[in-house]
């Protein structure tokens, strides 16, 4: 989230797109409802089915799944046409007034593509998407600067460019593509555009429902570059908020769970990055990730201590160097072909969670063995076993080791707004079960004594590896890790002492300021301060994350003594555009940070996401380097331009604007342009094995739009809910939900047993006639939808077949997150 939970308090307008708060982050709509209540805001929902969210909504617009992006370029064309942006704000704190390459050209010029697509290759070369540039000669060296437009009329400027791409996202468009009416349409635009009034704010709240697709990544984009027009980012109400599925969701991705990451987003490095000078180059020096370098380095000495030397470049040759695309399906992948023989699951359940599961559970019994740590017998661990699966065919070894759930340990916790709190135990685990942190303890304890006396150099990364968390591992020891602490004197360039050795890094300035990153430890730069004494505003000084102070200065939900956020305590993100160019508030109202031109620094209720006295008439210095090159207006500080990006340069592997393609399956041609599918997306070749294979659906054989979600009663693939008596009664089996018009026209009634087929598999399930569906009109067709829960298995005591057995193996462009949300089926009875 660039905001937080509470903040919803402050929107105007809060428009719900691919997310169910009612449902899925039910705490999320107190707040929700406190703006209703105190601020009269509206409640905009867009989605294909009448959830529990949108049937509080003040307004309501269906919409075909997989369409998101033609939706919000509407919005985006509608704020343009009707002139609705902030345009103040938008010359100030975005790119729109940045010259784009002169032979840039865009998808309503080529017929779908951008500029650069190589159609053998199906991908992009970046090259015409780059700013144009200028050179100056600043103290005697050459500074290369972006080029920038007069006005927002000359035709070459990002500007332009973005009101020229969605001058096709008409509100006929978006009702032929859509399927939502376009009275309804309009309805929503006029609401929602309506925040970008100076003095008003509208939020965005999204889930999987965006990110799920062939264009996820894009989706979200689509989001920024509306709040961007509107002037709705780095304000109180405002924002782009992913509702995060479970408690730590943020936490993990921070901590980087995901393959191509390192803590605290600082990438791995590649097979390209051979040396550390290489890797540290990706690092522009015009922004606040110029001190990337000094990020990794107490990082490094975090993870290698004594051993991480500025002789060795920091042990940088100790991390592997990442050679291609690890994440989900990808891996599954390779584990079908046996390219790798075994595998640690830790909390997952991919026999039910992940896309075409059938196959992925045929790739389980590829592997030599298995390890799942889990709270109950899963699908996962179970897999060898299934109904319809002889165990005498599985070679797989299944190991299961006993976990503890999370109140039964104690560790601090990332919520989706970024606050960090400490969480202590509650009970015990039963019987065998132990923590995590004491499973990977032993995993790592036992690596250390089986590589003891090696002499090879490829073990020194084992052997040399920090580990001394105490035994048992205590979740503290980890927590001071992370936060950082000094190794010796920490002193600034001049001199000046600013932590002791053995002390704990007190904040993000500190591992900034340092001149020497090898007298400091951190696990996550961004996490600096967390675990560090903080006061809980009543002149008690705890760790920060354990504080729960309840004082909120200024009354905008803030509550600085509550926790820690990431990164400095900072609430809201690029809170600088909380205020004008000028640094006064946008309003009273919602005044958050502004400039005290008496004390000659940014004041607030917030801590100020801008160099504290960088004053707004600031010029920028083009031969500085970090934050000292950027003006007083450059708000967006980990952008090298110091600008929000309504037009991306780089950084995305399918355009640098997002532009519609329809899903891998759907039942319409791409009215938009000859481009059916997201032309960089990688379909796998899995349809060699014709009993699991990811053939791709035809819309004659497969007529019918298909989507999955989850139930507040059940969580995620089921282990933790679908055991448990009472809530296994609530919800107890797999059903699903389709329109009185399909089951008029299938001839089925509400509780009939169905079978749900598509180009993977077959599924059984409980017919759910309801009115939440409707049938679409989409560019002239009548297309039927339908939507099923993602919970269910055979285990437990909920039980029934997986939705996942129906979805394809496909990723975004950029995530590769599955393509859960949309693919084709087609319905009818069971005859027994």
């Amino acid at each position: 989230m660039t905001n937080h939970w509470i903040d919803l308090k402050n929107a105007d307008v809060v428009l719900v797109i691919g997310g169910n708060p009612a449902e899925n982050h039910p705490a999320s709509m107190l707040w929700v409802n406190r703006a209703r209540e105190e601020r009269k805001a509206r409640l905009v929902v867009v989605d294909p089915r009448l959830t529990r969210t949108g049937a509080r909504a003040d307004l309501y617009a269906p919409i075909r799944s997989g369409t998101d992006i033609v939706f919000l370029g509407g919005l985006i064309n509608h704020a343009i046409q009707r002139r609705l942006y902030n345009e103040e704000y938008v010359k100030a704190y975005t790119n729109a007034l940045t010259l784009v390459h002169p032979q840039y050209r865009g998808p309503a010029e080529l017929n779908g593509v951008f500029s650069g697509f190589d159609p053998k290759k199906r991908s992009y070369n970046p090259e015409t998407w780059q700013y144009q540039t200028r050179t100056e000669t600043v103290t005697g060296k050459p500074v290369t600067l972006p080029r920038m437009a007069a006005s927002l009329d000359d035709p070459q400027c990002v500007f332009a460019h973005l009101k020229r791409h969605y001058a096709r996202y008409t509100p006929e468009m978006v009702e032929r593509v859509c399927g939502t009416p376009k009275d309804l349409f309009l309805k929503v635009a006029e609401t929602f555009c309506a925040t970008g009034e100076p003095g008003k704010a509208g939020t965005i709240l999204y889930a999987m429902g965006q990110t799920q697709h062939t264009v996820g990544t894009q989706n979200v984009r689509a989001m920024a570059i509306l709040q961007l027009l509107l002037g709705n980012v780095g304000i109180p109400g405002g924002g782009v908020n992913a509702l995060r599925g479970e408690s730590n969701v943020q936490g993990s991705t921070d901590m980087a769970l995901l393959f191509h990451d390192l803590p605290g987003y600082l990438g791995c490095p590649t097979e390209a990055q051979a040396d550390f000078a290489k890797f540290t180059a990706k690092w522009d020096t015009t922004s606040f990730w110029a001190n990337g370098p000094k990020f990794f380095v107490n990082l490094m000495k975090a993870w290698w201590g004594e051993a991480a030397t500025k002789e060795n470049d920091w042990a940088y040759h100790y991390l592997p160097k990442v050679g291609g695309n690890y994440s989900w399906i990808p891996l599954f992948e390779a584990l079908y072909t046996g390219k790798i023989k075994g595998l640690l699951a830790m909390g997952q359940n991919p026999a039910v969670c992940g896309p075409n599961a059938r196959f992925e559970r045929k790739a389980l019994g590829n592997l030599d063995w298995l390890v799942v740590m889990e709270l109950f017998e899963t699908e996962t661990s179970a897999f060898w076993h299934a109904p319809g699966v002889d165990p005498k065919t599985i070679k797989t070894e299944v190991f299961l080791l006993p976990a503890a759930d999370a109140m039964q340990k104690a560790g601090s916790i990332v919520t989706s707004g970024r606050l960090i709190q400490w969480r202590d135990r509650v009970a015990a685990p039963p019987g065998e079960a132990r923590e995590d942190i004491w499973i990977l303890d032993r995993i790592c304890r036992t690596l250390k004594a089986l590589y003891k006396g090696s002499t090879a150099a490829k073990d020194r990364p084992i052997l040399d590896l920090v580990w001394d968390y105490g035994d048992p591992p205590e979740a503290g020891r980890v927590a001071r890790e992370i936060n950082g602490f000094a190794l010796g004197d920490v002193k600034d360039k001049d001199g000046k002492v600013l932590v002791e050795p053995g002390k704990t890094i007190p904040g993000l300035a500190v591992l900034a300021a340092a001149a020497d990153p090898g007298t400091i430890a951190c696990g996550n730069w961004l996490y600096a301060g967390y675990f560090h004494p903080a006061d809980d505003g009543t002149g008690v000084a705890m760790p920060a994350a354990k504080r729960r102070g309840l004082k909120d200065p200024g009354g905008r939900g803030i509550y600085p003594y509550w926790g820690w956020a990431w990164p400095a305590n900072r609430r809201i993100l690029y809170n600088r555009c909380s205020a004008r160019p000028d640094g006064r508030p946008w309003s009273e109202v919602m005044r958050l940070i502004w400039w005290d031109a008496a004390q000659k620094e940014w004041a607030g209720y917030d801590v100020p996401d801008f160099p504290p006295t960088k004053a707004p008439e600031t010029r920028a210095d083009p031969a500085g380097t970090g934050l000292a090159a950027q003006s007083g207006t450059d708000a967006f500080l980990m952008k090298a331009d110091g600008k929000g990006w309504l037009f991306s340069p780089k950084g995305l592997t399918d355009g640098p604007l997002p532009e519609h393609y329809e899903p891998l399956e759907s039942p319409i041609r791409n009215p938009l342009s000859r481009v059916q599918v997201n032309p960089v997306v990688r379909v796998w070749e899995t349809d060699k094995d014709k009993e699991v294979g990811d053939r791709v659906g035809a819309a004659e054989q497969f007529p019918i739009i298909c989507t999955t979600y989850r139930l507040t009663e059940h969580f995620q693939a089921g282990a933790m809910s679908r055991t448990l008596p009472w809530l296994a009664e609530t919800q107890p089996e797999m059903f699903v939900e389709i329109s009185k018009e399909l089951a008029a026209e299938k001839r089925i009634k509400n509780g009939d047993r169905v079978i749900v087929t598509s180009a993977r598999g077959r599924i059984r399930a409980v017919a759910m006639v309801t009115g939440r569906f409707k049938p679409f009109r989409v560019d002239g067709k009548l297309v039927h939808h339908i939507g099923m829960p993602w919970h269910y298995g055979w285990v437990g005591l909920a039980t029934g077949d997986s939705a996942n057995d129906l979805t394809p193996h496909v990723g975004d462009a950029n995530t590769m997150i599955p393509e859960y949300k949309a693919f084709l089926v087609d319905l009818r009875k069971a005859e027994v």
